[in-house]
């Protein structure tokens, strides 16, 4: 499609995004050829991928070109990801890690004795006549001082993956690609990537800030027709009638379960709305959406009970490199409190007109059984026969190797 685009349209911008190429950004698994293919931006040819939830990306981007910048000059927005020569750097002053070796086996080094006395040693003394040694004063920094220069740094540091070829070829190469990608997904300390296509890097810089509770209302306060798009005309769709009585409560994920791909698009990071947001569209498909019987199918999310969820500070969830929040414990530091959730499924179900709301989306039961109340709540009011985890698994084995809990929990 984009290079059809840019047939029709020479010279105009051809950007990028949504799932389809965020989980597609860097050298990827693809399963209906069985191959690992290249990233979608040397294969579509685009000026510019959007990766993740792209508001903030998309409205800088759309501000800039309607001031006359030019598409390539964008190359500093957070969640963007492009093509660039093999020495490009934004600038000279910017630091390059390899990142493109596997650990190997080999001889291992004897520790350094710190007490040895020898001539050659650092604790040597200078010998008569020898110029005195300039010693400097050493300045002790606070606290402070050392967060913002090791900020500093990361924020001008650039990690290079195992390049396409490196990844294509070996399994490992590739695992540890995937392993790079998600360790550098907290926006609070994550850090630009770039992958060797041949000649040129995918360059991704790092991930965008989540929205906040009013910024999350306000996207979902915009006037969407809730309804397919009329040139389908009367095609029944089944993915349609999924969602078509299911409310989004919030975004993302930190469960980083191994087989899921939220981390890579949404991020670890809950994102979520204000409760009168939520009643405000419930009312909204109870009053507008044809076909409503009184059911809202699901009040949910990436996973149902992570609502209002989050670090118990700010700082320490900004420095936080943790693949999973859940596994293979639970954070001392993550909030689990049900409360918010309690209260919006009592007040929803409140509402004139709403015989039913059915909690379909998976469930997290190691932070569910922290909240008997929760549990109670969700068994007495809101499952419809089934109640849905992922994956539907017991033992504790092999869900072990997906970062899930067992039965145990």
């Amino acid at each position: 499609y984009a290079q059809r685009c840019r047939e029709a349209f020479p010279g105009t911008p051809v950007i990028i995004g949504s799932i389809e190429a965020s989980l597609r950004r860097i050298a990827h698994y693809d399963y209906w050829s069985d191959t690992v293919r290249r990233s979608v931006l040397p294969d579509s040819k685009a000026d510019l991928l959007i990766f993740g939830n792209a508001e903030r990306a998309l409205l800088d981007v759309t501000h800039r070109l309607a001031r006359g910048e030019k598409i390539g000059d964008i190359r500093d927005l957070r969640g963007t990801a492009f093509m660039v020569a093999r020495d490009w750097k934004p600038e000279d002053n910017w630091l390059e890690v390899p990142s493109t070796e596997l650990d190997t086996p080999g001889a291992i080094d004897a520790h350094v004795d710190p007490y040895a006395m020898t001539p050659s040693g650092p604790t040597a003394q200078a010998p008569e006549g020898a110029d005195s040694i300039k010693a400097a004063p050493i300045r002790i920094m606070s606290k402070t001082e050392r967060l913002a220069a090791r900020q500093d740094v990361r924020a001008r540091t650039v990690i290079r993956l195992p390049d396409y070829d490196q990844v294509k070829n070996n399994p490992s190469f590739y695992a540890h690609a995937s392993r790079v990608l998600h360790l550098e997904s907290n926006p609070g300390n994550a850090r630009a990537l770039r992958q060797a296509h041949g000649e040129r890097d995918v360059w991704l810089n790092p991930p965008p800030i989540p929205l906040t509770t009013p910024e999350m209302d306000m996207v979902y306060d915009l006037p969407y027709a809730r309804a397919p798009h009329p040139s389908y005309g009367d095609a029944k769709i089944p993915a349609w009638e999924m969602i078509r009585f299911s409310i989004n409560i919030m975004r993302g994920c930190f469960g980083g379960c191994t087989f899921c791909s939220i981390t890579e698009h949404e991020g670890r990071i809950i994102q979520s709305r204000s409760e009168d947001s939520v009643i405000k569209e419930i009312e909204a498909i109870r009053d507008k959406t044809p076909g409503f019987t009184g059911v809202i199918s699901d009040l949910g999310g990436p996973t149902a009970n992570m609502y209002r969820m989050a670090c118990k500070s700010e700082t320490i969830e900004k420095a936080c490199r943790r693949l999973s929040c859940v596994f293979p414990d639970i954070c001392d530091n993550l909030n689990t409190d049900h409360t918010p959730l309690i209260h919006m499924y009592r007040r929803a179900r409140a509402l004139p007109g709403v015989k039913k709301i059915l909690i379909s989306s998976g469930l997290r039961y190691d932070l569910a059984v922290r909240s008997p109340e929760y549990v109670k709540e969700l068994v007495q009011h809101h499952v419809g026969g089934y109640l849905k985890i992922a994956p539907e698994h017991t033992e504790a084995g092999p869900l072990s190797k997906m970062m899930k809990p067992g039965m145990g929990a």
